[in-house]
C-alpha cells in the first residue's frame, strides 16, 4: 500500500478508489488535529506537529461525515442509490441528502489529507484533479457516457492561422458514446466545468460558452459543478467567495448557463433570484440531467 501522502496524489479511476482513500484519511486526521473552532456551520481545524501549524480548509459540519462506520454505511447506501438512478427508479429527499453528504465527505477528506501532508501549491493542484476524477466516476456510475475534450478553435492572425485550445473538463452525453470531438461539439451533449470553487473562474465559464457557440454555430449547453464557495479568513473565521451580483450581471448581459450545481452551496445560492440558476449536486444527477438532455 502506498504511503497516504502518495496515495492522495495518485489518480483515482473508480468509486472504490475514492472509498478507500476516504477511509484512510478518516482514520488518520483525528489523531493529528490539535484545535477546532466552530464558525456557523463550519469547522476550522488546525494541526501543530513539531511547531509547524497547518490549517485545514473549512469543513461543513452538517455535510461532512467524521465517523468512519457512519461513512461506510452511507457509502453502501449511495451505491444502491446510483443503481436506482441507473434504473430510473424513485429517489427520495433522504437519498439526495446521502448523495451530497457522501460525495462531499470523499472530496473534503482528500482536501484535508492534502492540507496536512503536501505543500500548499501541490495540494491545490491535486485537490482540483481528484474532484474532476470524482465527478467523472459518478457520471460513469450512473451510466452517463462522458469524456474530457480539448476543442481546437482555429483563428487567423497576421502570422497565419493559430489554434485556440478550449479545454472542457468534461462532456456528458445522452448517447451510448460521446459524439463530440476536438473539432465539433454535439448540440445534444453538455459541456461541464468542474471546479472546487467559482472564485476567479465564474466569468470564464460565460466567456467560454460564448466562444463555443460562435465556433460550433449552434446553441451549446454548459453547466458548472462546484464543491463550495467558502474559504478560511485568517486563523479563526470564514468568508464566502461567490460573487453573486456579478453572476447575475453575466447572466443578464452575456449569456445564460444551463445550471450551476454545488455540493456545499453558499448561502446566497439557494435564495431567489440565484436559486433559479443554482442548485445542489444531487438535484443534477437525480432530476435535472434528464431534463437538460431533452431540452
Amino acid at each position: 500500500m502506498l504511503p497516504l501522502d502518495k496515495d492522495l496524489q495518485k489518480v483515482k479511476s473508480s468509486i472504490n478508489d475514492f472509498f478507500e482513500i476516504t477511509n484512510r484519511v478518516l482514520d488518520y486526521f483525528p489523531n493529528v488535529i490539535n484545535n477546532t473552532i466552530e464558525k456557523g456551520d463550519y469547522l476550522i481545524s488546525s494541526s501543530n506537529i513539531a511547531g509547524t501549524i497547518k490549517f485545514l480548509r473549512p469543513i461543513n459540519r452538517k455535510l461532512f461525515i467524521q465517523e468512519k462506520n457512519v461513512f461506510n454505511d452511507y457509502f453502501q447506501r449511495l451505491i444502491l442509490i446510483f443503481e436506482n438512478i441507473r434504473n430510473k427508479k424513485n429517489v427520495t429527499e433522504e437519498d439526495k441528502i446521502i448523495i451530497d453528504r457522501v460525495i462531499y465527505t470523499i472530496q473534503q477528506s482528500i482536501g484535508i489529507g492534502l492540507d496536512l501532508m503536501v505543500n500548499q501549491n501541490s495540494a491545490r493542484k491535486h485537490v482540483g484533479n481528484r474532484f474532476e476524477e470524482l465527478i467523472r466516476v459518478i457520471f460513469t456510475e450512473i451510466s452517463v457516457s462522458n469524456k474530457r475534450t480539448v476543442l481546437q478553435i482555429p483563428y487567423e492572425t497576421d502570422e497565419g492561422q493559430k489554434i485556440y485550445k478550449c479545454e472542457n473538463d468534461l462532456i456528458i452525453s445522452p448517447f451510448e458514446n460521446v459524439e463530440s470531438t476536438n473539432k465539433h461539439l454535439d448540440e445534444n451533449e453538455i459541456v461541464v466545468s468542474i471546479k472546487t470553487t467559482s472564485k476567479d473562474r465564474m466569468g470564464k465559464m460565460f466567456i467560454d460558452k460564448i466562444l463555443l457557440e460562435r465556433f460550433v454555430k449552434h446553441p451549446q449547453k454548459v453547466i458548472g459543478i462546484f464543491l463550495n464557495d467558502v474559504q478560511r479568513k485568517e486563523d479563526n473565521n470564514i468568508s464566502f467567495t461567490l460573487v453573486s451580483g456579478l453572476f447575475m450581471v453575466y447572466t443578464k448581459f452575456l449569456t445564460t448557463l444551463e445550471g450551476i450545481y454545488y455540493l456545499d452551496p453558499p448561502p446566497n445560492a439557494l435564495k431567489l433570484p440565484y436559486s433559479n440558476h443554482m442548485k445542489r449536486f444531487s438535484d443534477l444527477i437525480t432530476e435535472d440531467l434528464e431534463k437538460l438532455f431533452s431540452s
